[in-house]
């Protein structure tokens, strides 16, 4: 029996690692575990459509100890998470942040530098001292492009484009009753849909690894790439695991506006730390009256901040001016900026950019401990898909890249010590669609998933209230009925699974917001008073 090649005609695959997601998180992990087994890579579309791809301002790393240290990021970080962040994982990601930055060096990522040889560091809101490291305003794709070459040259790691993870397979699927009260809820691999072939492969493996990305899909404004639909999150809450802080979602505060955009272009967070400003549609300066930060305040804060202008005056966006610093500096920095916005007419060495609030970053997910193990065994959840208790109630800018390679180093360590522990599931039954056939709309399909982002939009944005939450509730209620129906008689394809799933991942948003009955960090309710968490 050959490992990582078809088993049998029903195509069943045999991996000691199996890794769904291909960003920083999951290829970084692969990298490391292909020393000692297998490992199939599932990526939805392409290696390069990941959200770290599209991560324009960097990776946060104390490397300046003249000016910066441990203690700093620390705080900063706790300040940011409205001191619902864990200690230990905070601690855990700072501390460990510049070792894993040398290993993205070693596997080829090229960070900016200075003349005299020091990294260029960008400081962004929330941060009280410069400490981004960049490639210029693309680093997203910077690290994603490094990293593929690195996966694509190793032996032991085949890659799986164009494949979809519909379901993880559990004792559920072996006939057994699975309630969130079973205490050995083990992961055995998963059910992954072939658009080539239509078929829906069976993925066995020792060690399962979730790095799904995140859930921006969800909302109709988002600046993540639309396969951004909270797929392991969804297929993990399925299986009965544990999600939580859902309700923490992060609207980036300066999206290029321009409708009709989706994903909307993001302008990076680094732009306000090289000195850019937030205007009205009159011109004049607002943050004075939200914060002494001003611009440079945590995202939560500038978010609302923006949203409240909008809302006083009517207005459908606010203007970012950047026009008052050294044009050819400015092109320096921001190239792919300064190309986007001038392919629409906006020179913004000359003119303000038009920017609003769009949904961007997942605070909560899959819980997992220090070294990134889930509720279920065997399977480990690391980057946005996951929840390590780093971010609390806010992401601090630019440390979810650095949290993927952390955690994503503990899961490695981790799984390589136990991966010999587990055998293979050979009475895994094949994928049942028996009776089922294709949609006879796809419409049906495509308008349900229109809706789904319109109610999260409206309803459970950046200002929230019971009124909002409940009737959200009662609409997604309505959708979740239709689309079980419609999955349970039809073939499995990549578009009803993630309107399932994001359906799944919007129920999970509201209810942890209405359960929560304050407002703190990212979540803002008109109905209840902000708690101070500070221990």
């Amino acid at each position: 029996m050959q490992v990582g090649f078809p088993l049998f005609c029903d195509m069943t695959y045999e991996y000691d690692y199996l890794v769904i997601g291909s960003g920083i998180a999951g290829m970084s992990f692969a990298l490391k575990v292909a020393a000692t087994g297998r490992v199939a890579l599932i990526c939805k579309t392409k290696l390069e459509e990941a959200n770290t791809y599209f991560a324009q301002g960097g990776v946060a790393s104390v490397t300046n100890l003249e000016v910066d240290n441990f203690d700093k990021h620390i705080e900063d970080t706790m300040i940011a998470g409205d001191w619902l962040s864990d200690r230990v994982a905070v601690e855990k990601v700072v501390r460990e942040a510049p070792g894993q930055i040398c290993e993205l060096i070693r596997w080829g990522v090229e960070f900016d530098k200075n003349p005299d040889g020091r990294f260029d560091l960008h400081r962004e809101g929330g941060h009280s001292e410069f400490r981004i490291l960049h490639h210029q305003d693309n680093t997203g794709a910077e690290i994603q492009q490094s990293l593929i070459e690195a996966v694509k040259a190793n032996p032991n790691i085949d890659i799986f484009e164009d494949h979809f993870a519909i379901e993880i397979i559990t004792q559920h699927h072996l006939g057994k009753i699975v309630t969130r009260r079973t205490p050995d809820i083990t992961c055995y691999g998963a059910y992954v849909l072939n658009p080539t072939t239509g078929k829906v492969d069976t993925f066995l493996s020792r060690i399962t690894l979730m790095a799904t990305g995140g859930v921006g899909a969800v909302y109709t404004t988002t600046t993540n790439p639309l396969v951004s639909t909270g797929d392991g999150i969804a297929m993990v809450y399925r299986a009965k695991g544990t999600v939580q802080d859902m309700e923490f979602i992060q609207f980036h505060p300066t999206a290029l506006y321009h409708p009709g955009d989706r994903p909307s272009f993001l302008i990076t967070e680094a732009m306000r730390g090289y000195g850019a400003v937030l205007r009205n549609l009159k011109g004049e300066e607002f943050m004075h009256k939200y914060d002494p930060r001003l611009s440079l305040a945590p995202r939560d804060i500038v978010a609302r901040a923006i949203d409240s202008e909008m809302k006083l005056y009517g207005d459908d966006h606010v203007y970012l001016d950047v026009t008052h610093k050294d044009p050819e500096e400015t092109k320096r920095h921001f190239p792919n900026i300064y190309k986007k916005c001038l392919s629409l007419g906006i020179d913004i060495t000359k003119d303000y950019i038009p920017v609003a609030p769009a949904a961007h970053y997942l605070c909560g997910g899959i819980k997992v401990d220090t070294d990134a193990q889930s509720s279920i065994q065997r399977l480990y959840a690391v980057g946005e898909c996951s929840c390590t208790g780093l971010h609390g109630g806010n992401r601090l800018a630019s440390n979810s890249l650095i949290e993927a390679v952390v955690y994503a180093d503990a899961a490695a360590r981790h799984a390589m010590q136990v991966k010999d522990n587990y055998q293979f599931r050979h009475d895994v039954p094949e994928w049942n669609d028996e009776g089922t056939r294709l949609p006879e709309e796809m419409v049906l399909i495509t308008q349900s998933i229109k809706e789904v982002g319109q109610i999260m939009s409206a309803y459970v944005g950046i200002v929230r209230s019971d009124l909002r939450l409940k009737r959200a509730w009662n609409r997604l209620d309505i959708l979740y009925e239709e689309t079980e129906r419609l999955f349970k008689r039809s073939t499995a394809s990549r578009e009803i699974c993630e309107l399932r799933n994001i359906i799944n991942v919007g129920y999970l948003i509201m209810r942890q917001a209405m359960e929560r009955k304050e407002s703190c960090g990212l979540h803002y309710t008109v109905d209840y008073p902000h708690v101070d968490h500070r221990k």
